[in-house]
């Protein structure tokens, strides 16, 4: 008798000594993929991001877009595997963006954009700068930022003790010793004003020693070399001779000689005030303490610098926070004196981390239940625990898959898994089920009927099997950026899939048919009474649902109309609005953060005033823990971020505030609740105020430059501009669209510099001076 593929495997595992080493195996390999692959929040997506800076010293915007940035969009419109080319133009500036398509390596993106821009730099106008090349990638994203802060005031002066320039200095050693970790990718310190040397020319001292300006600075950038002038030998030893040295402090400044008055030298503290200090503001980090701290009023926009830290392709995300914050705990009292506080304000390794483990609890009390629905179905407990044994080593092995095809251990690919346990188990069920029918009817427990019981359903079992790959594939075609965000749910679920038909063929006949599991014939013939009886009892209750429709007419028809009728009744929800449709539910999340666009050439000072002011609003939430603002420069971006491109707010008139809340199992709102009410009482802060702000959700998917997007196309830019600001002004009086905002710049006063040049020949003053 042909016994098929599924006989044959069955036959020839059935009493092999390789079916518990091949389950060992398959268990042991799985315990390996669970600790070896990486483990992250979301799919790791590829989405390269290269943005190409330009300069154009004194052109207007009109002559920077026409004659450096369009030039420069059209050639990279004709890179392979480009999806949006973006640009942006200002005075003396401006910046191209290229987003390749999903899934595109960085690498070679990379490569195709460098060598497109050599091979054309003869198209770059004359003037036009070198294009600055930097790529953004799902790996650069920090997955820990660590706030330095100190409150401390022994002086009593009002003012913390530790400045941001001090706390600066300090961040870059931080940042460098953990820069040791191996796993760790690209680092950056956000905040602080950075140290420098400012020289305070006195023109008076000038004219009387009679030395320019551009004397004194020739004399600085003379004297701020060291060059190698040759070689000498002597005494039997080679020597390198090298002359000049290279300016370190400011009194090695001070005591250049810039000239003679008299014949007598004239050095620079004559002619200037040489101060080494922190330079003048241009950014401002600022930390609060939340209602949910231990200690409310700790700190209260206190000044502070912010520690980035992304971690290497490929790498474990939780090994690499754990390995930073491990570091970090080692350096306090060492190099991060007492009286500065570390604050975690991000720990995607923990949060990614939590996820998995409860996701991965959810895998087993959902194993766990399926182990109790096949226990009663079969009212019997060693069928029930043949298929718990064969679930568990079918996920495992699907995870050491994952980590085969590249996959992590993430919320989608986890979710796969939980969602292919319904489907997976029916194999398993379906084929000890049969063994049991087949040796009841010969009543006798043999291997022989065990391998028919199973060739009996083995094709059906694996039609079945192929039918569910088949409906799960069409899945991983989807394009855009759900579709790589939503892979592993196609790819790994059929994964499973194929490894349940392998388990159900060979381990499911074998434990069967182990000792250990082999039922006798009472217990056999007590399982069957029971599901005799219960399908009479099954039996009582369709016929009385069933018989009197077949019998008449009318109930027939109004059981009709009632299905019918609920099934409109419940389509008709979605054009009614009575239920929310979204491609994915709203995640709660431990942080949110919030926007702040004042009018172009608004001050540093007054847009840290407003998003003072709104630190002071949410920190008052009883679920916030910490607040951080960001003024003049961006915070360290997340994915929404890289996407939306926040790492390039840096105007002074622009702002970001951070909230951090407390982890959702000791909170009874969600972060959407709390966002929800931060906009509304932004609403009425800014009632009167001009300014634009938005309440910015992690959103539970892959980002998006905004929810809906109009691009507006014409033929010049006063009309385009026109159009935009129209569809601005419909937009914010559509309902349901809030934080309705352009990337349109507004006109803001500027100064330019004239040099009178005949003054400037008199006073003997260059005008490059």
């Amino acid at each position: 008798e042909n016994l098929g593929l599924a006989g044959r495997t069955a036959k020839f595992f059935i009493n092999s000594p390789l079916s518990p080493l091949f389950y060992i195996t398959m268990f042991l390999l799985g315990l390996g993929g669970l600790i070896m692959t990486p483990r992250q929040e979301d799919p790791q997506i590829s989405v390269p991001l290269i943005d190409l800076f330009i300069q154009y010293p004194g052109a207007p915007v009109e002559e920077v877009a026409s004659l450096a940035i369009q030039p420069l969009e059209r050639m990279m419109w004709e890179i392979q595997g480009v999806k949006h080319v973006y640009s942006a133009s200002d005075r003396g500036r401006g910046m191209v963006t290229v987003q390749f398509e999903v899934g595109e390596e960085m690498e070679p993106s990379l490569v195709k954009v460098n060598e497109q821009l050599a091979s054309n730099m003869d198209k770059i106008p004359q003037g036009v700068s070198m294009p600055l090349v930097q790529a953004k990638g799902i790996d650069d994203v920090p997955v820990v930022t660590l706030t330095l802060w100190s409150d401390k005031d022994f002086n009593g002066d009002g003012i913390p003790d530790v400045d941001d320039s001090q706390l600066r200095r300090l961040a870059l050693s931080v940042l460098q010793s953990i820069k040791e970790i191996p796993e760790t990718g690209e680092g950056f310190v956000v905040g602080g004003r950075a140290e420098q040397v400012t020289i305070e020319v006195l023109p008076e001292r000038l004219a009387g020693y009679g030395i320019s300006l551009g004397q004194v600075a020739q004399a600085i950038q003379a004297a701020n070399s060291e060059q190698q002038v040759g070689n000498l030998e002597s005494g039997g030893s080679h020597f390198t001779v090298v002359t000049g040295k290279f300016l370190q402090t400011a009194d090695d400044i001070a005591g250049l000689k810039v000239g003679s008055h008299n014949g007598v030298p004239v050095y620079v503290r004559d002619v200037a005030h040489v101060r080494q200090g922190p330079e003048d503001a241009k950014q401002l980090v600022a930390y609060y303490t939340g209602a949910a701290a231990e200690n409310p009023d700790l700190a209260v926009s206190v000044p502070a610098v912010t520690i980035a830290i992304a971690k290497k392709k490929g790498t474990n995300g939780v090994m690499v926070a754990e390995k930073i914050l491990e570091r970090v705990e080692s350096l306090k009292g060492r190099l991060i004196p007492s009286n500065v506080q570390v604050s975690v304000t991000r720990n995607y390794g923990k949060t990614a981390d939590d996820k998995v483990k409860a996701l991965i609890l959810k895998l087993f009390v959902a194993t766990f239940f399926v182990f109790l629905l096949v226990w009663l179905a079969f009212r019997a407990l060693k069928p029930a625990i043949v298929v718990l044994l064969v679930v568990p080593v079918v996920l495992l092995f699907t995870i050491f898959g994952a980590w085969i095809l590249g996959f992590t251990i993430d919320r989608v690919s986890l979710f796969a898994l939980i969602f292919a346990i319904g489907i997976l188990v029916d194999d398993a069920i379906v084929v000890v089920e049969n063994i049991y029918r087949r040796w009841l009817e010969k009543g006798q427990t043999d291997a022989e009927t065990a391998v028919d019981a199973v060739r009996e359903v083995g094709n059906p079992t694996i039609l079945a099997t192929f039918t569910v790959i088949a409906a799960l594939l069409p899945m991983g075609f989807v394009t855009g950026m759900m579709g790589p965000y939503m892979m592993p749910i196609p790819a790994l679920g059929s994964v499973a899939m194929f490894i349940s038909l392998f388990a159900a063929f060979v381990f499911t006949p074998w434990l069967a048919h182990s000792k250990l599991f082999k039922p006798s014939m009472q217990y056999l013939s007590n399982a069957s009474k029971r599901e005799h009886e219960e399908a009479e009892k099954l039996e009582k209750v369709y016929r009385r649902i069933l018989v009197p429709m077949i019998e008449d007419r009318r109930k027939l028809t109004l059981f009709r109309l009632g299905l019918w009728g609920l099934f409109f009744l419940a389509c008709s929800m979605f054009y009614f609005k009575l239920v929310v449709v979204k491609m994915l539910p709203l995640d709660n999340k431990p942080e949110y953060s919030v926007v702040l666009d004042m009018p172009e050439g608004t001050a540093l000072a007054e847009t840290a005033n407003h998003a003072n002011q709104v630190a002071n609003l949410v920190r008052k939430f009883p679920e916030v823990t910490a607040v951080q603002i960001y003024v003049g420069t961006a915070k360290p971006f997340d994915f929404n971020g890289m996407v939306r491109h926040y790492y390039l707010r840096k105007e002074p008139w622009q702002a970001e505030i951070q909230i951090q809340l407390l982890d959702k199992h000791e909170r009874e709102r969600t972060s959407h609740e709390i966002a929800v009410e931060t906009r509304e009482k932004l609403e009425a802060l800014f009632k009167d105020v001009d300014v634009r702000y938005a309440v910015v959700e992690m959103p539970p998917g892959p980002p998006v430059l905004q929810s809906v997007v109009a691009e507006v196309h014409g033929p010049d830019g006063p009309t385009r501009r026109t159009v935009a600001a129209d569809l601005t002004k419909i937009f914010e009086k559509a309902p349901n669209l809030v934080d309705v905002d352009n990337y349109m710049r507004e006109p803001h006063d500027y100064w330019r510099f004239i040099v009178d040049r005949d003054k400037a020949d008199e006073r003997g003053i260059s005008v490059e001076a």
